[in-house]
């Protein structure tokens, strides 16, 4: 049976706790999905206890794992394109010249050039946003293994603006920003709070983008570990975007005041329906921007398994870059910004390199997480003048 895409969710959902576990708790931006379609590549060269590793990394066989990599290659999303490539030079290895002819088409392979080569080829690939190649290429390097992964989307519909004090007391960016972003009412965005097995209740904003695309962030209460909410988020994001069941909290079920995540109050107001009761949630946020560059050499993360199988005993290295952005104007200058759709963008870029078993390779970690506060409203609607509920959360 030809596998899907929707096969990669449980595997990839896995592989991102492995992921965020490495980069731990400091601010960050990554993809896991780009880091697993790199060793799915990988994967085919392995055997023996080391294809036995990288099945438990992957999260699936590895057979089946760089079957989903060709399919994710061979017909990426419309705004969400994809790209492999392999540069070698000097290749004597049965084991790499076999694995080589089983790449799938798509995968770029040729000669191993120059760092300039390279640093075009990000660029070409992730519009113009990654301008460096993650790994620095010399004279010992004889193997180069990279994806990449781009979208640049507007939402169906523009967030409003609010004050920034909209975010709450609590909050560290209400001193610092002038406004932040609030959901408009309609069907393009959806607000509220999820029960979930991870992270217990959390504040759930998923925004529909144009072509196809659904944009789902998660908050949960600051004493739940990052893993636990990326295990939730992973757990939404999917549903939401397929039309599953999600355990949605009524926000009646809820207490009155101020939370880490949700303040809610009760006021009494006229109501147009004529159900006995209705809840209403608003989410804000501010825009934001991220870069990490992230060392991907944690044994937990496979790419020692996979430099094994195709390069044993030489020395490698393997990076990722990301840089993502949630922004109202594009990322427009702030002296020229215009009410242009919001663009949510998302860049990564991860490499693998093996060298020549006299070189050294410093390995250099920095991580940037962006954060933001979701608020949410409830209201009772009656048919006649009654009480109104509204929450907002940071």
């Amino acid at each position: 049976m030809a596998l899907t895409a929707a096969d990669v969710v449980v595997p990839l959902s896995g592989y991102a706790r492995r992921l965020h576990a490495v980069a731990g708790p400091r601010h960050h931006v990554a993809s896991p999905l780009g880091a697993w379609l790199l060793l799915a590549l990988c994967a085919p060269a392995s055997q023996g206890e080391t294809r036995e590793s990288l099945n438990g990394v992957l999260g699936c066989d590895s057979a089946d794992a760089a079957e989903l990599a060709a399919g994710l290659l061979a017909a990426p999303h419309p705004v969400v394109p994809a790209a492999a490539g392999v540069w070698h030079r000097n290749t004597t290895s049965e084991t790499l010249a076999r694995w080589l002819s089983g790449l799938p088409p798509q995968v770029e392979t040729g000669p191993l050039t120059t760092q300039a080569a390279l640093d075009d080829w990000a660029r070409r690939h992730t519009f113009d946003l990654i301008e460096r190649f993650p790994i620095n290429i010399d004279a010992s390097v004889y193997l180069v293994i990279a994806t990449v992964l781009a979208t640049r989307v507007s939402w169906e519909r523009p967030f409003d603006l609010a004050p920034a004090s909209a975010l709450g007391p609590s909050s560290p960016w209400a001193e610092e920003l002038s406004q932040v972003l609030r959901t408009p009412e309609g069907p393009e965005h959806e607000q509220f709070v999820a029960a979930t097995q991870a992270a217990g209740d959390v504040a759930v904003h998923a925004a529909l983008a144009r072509r196809g695309l659904l944009v789902a962030s998660v908050a949960a209460d600051p004493d739940v570990p990052a893993g636990d909410v990326l295990a939730a988020a992973y757990e939404l994001a999917p549903a939401l975007a397929t039309g599953r069941s999600v355990a949605r909290r009524s926000l009646f079920d809820l207490p009155l005041g101020d939370g880490p995540l949700w303040a809610i109050s009760e006021r009494t107001a006229p109501i147009k329906s004529g159900a006995p009761r209705e809840e209403r949630c608003t989410a804000v946020l501010p825009a934001w921007t991220a870069h990490s560059e992230l060392g991907l050499t944690d044994p937990s993360l496979g790419f020692a398994a996979a430099a094994h199988a195709l390069a044993p005993g030489d020395p490698w290295q393997a990076r990722q870059a990301a840089m993502a952005r949630y922004s109202r104007t594009g990322g427009q200058p702030r002296s020229h910004a215009v009410p242009y759709p919001v663009i949510a963008t998302s860049v990564t870029g991860q490499a693998a390199a093996a060298r020549a078993s006299s070189a050294s390779h410093p390995d250099i970690l920095t991580a940037l997480r962006s954060s933001h506060r979701v608020s949410h409203g409830r209201a009772v609607t009656m048919t006649a003048p009654g009480r109104m509920r509204t929450a907002a959360a940071p």
